[in-house]
This record gives C-alpha cells, structure tokens and sequence, in this order.
C-alpha cells in the first residue's frame, strides 16, 4: 500500500466511528402502565435532553437527538398520576472502536455530536412513580426494566 493511501485509511478511520455507525437521532420507544400492571396508550409524553424536547403519545417512539446527557421522559394522563423516568446515555460502541483505532479527533466528533451514546430503545413508565432505565439493562426485544432511584442516595 502506498503511503498516501495509508494516510487516506488512518484519516477516515479517524473522522469518527460513532459517526459513521449511528446516526445523530435515536428512536425511543415510550409505553405507560398502570401500578396493576395494565398497559394505557394516549398519555402526553415529553422526552427532553441538552439538545431538545420531543412530544410523543405513549405507545410510540420518539426520535430524540444522541447525546452524554441522560434523557428525561415525563407522562401525563387525566385519569392517572404523572409517570416519569430518566434513560441513562451509555457510550455505545463505535466510542470503543475510535479508542482502539487511536482516533482520538473521531472520539471528539462523536462526543460532541451525541453519536457516541446511546439510550434505551423501549421503556414503561409506571402511573405514579419515577423510575431508571439503563441500556445495560436492555434485552432484546423486550422494555428495557426500570427500577427506582434510591431515596436514601
């Protein structure tokens, strides 16, 4: 391989795997239950973070802008109490892959971008409490399980 194209693969590796892998917005699936455990469609959700609000029905997704910043997820519905929630930002894995190519620029981009971090993909809010939700939690094809916040922390 010549050296200019050798130049050519280190900087495109380089201009941000998170970039390249995931896109700038990330679709996040919102359902709202009661405490028995019954599913309520139609509650007004309001999912916010540093880049912004998005307004969903429960029972849709949301395509809510990547970012290191938790998203906030707060559900209101006339016949029930408030339900809200916090998905936590993980790194996802195009991060790792600018870390282990020594893209140390691309893992700027992709942090300063959000494409770097991901949210849960599918969570339910319970009628009257607040809970937590982590991707690390999440399992595929399934809402990813909240718990609540400890309240002696």
């Amino acid at each position: 391989m010549k050296l200019s194209n050798a130049i050519l693969v280190v900087s495109v590796a380089c201009t941000g795997c998170a970039s390249v892998m995931n896109e700038s917005n990330h679709a996040v699936r919102v359902e709202t239950k009661t405490e028995s455990g019954q599913l309520v469609a139609g509650a007004e959700c309001r999912l916010t973070n540093d880049y912004g609000t998005v307004n969903i029905k429960s029972g849709d997704s949301g395509l809510v802008h990547r970012s290191s910043k938790d998203l906030e997820i707060a559900c209101k519905h006339p016949t029930n109490g408030d339900a809200n929630g916090r998905a936590i930002s993980r790194v996802n894995g195009g991060m790792f892959g600018n870390i282990i190519i020594g893209g140390g620029i691309g893992a700027v981009i992709d942090h300063s971008r959000g494409t770097a971090y991901t949210y849960p993909t599918w969570v339910q809010l319970v009628f009257g409490k607040t809970f937590l939700f982590d991707r690390n939690a999440e399992k595929e094809g399934q809402p990813t399980t909240g718990t609540e916040p400890d309240a002696t922390k």
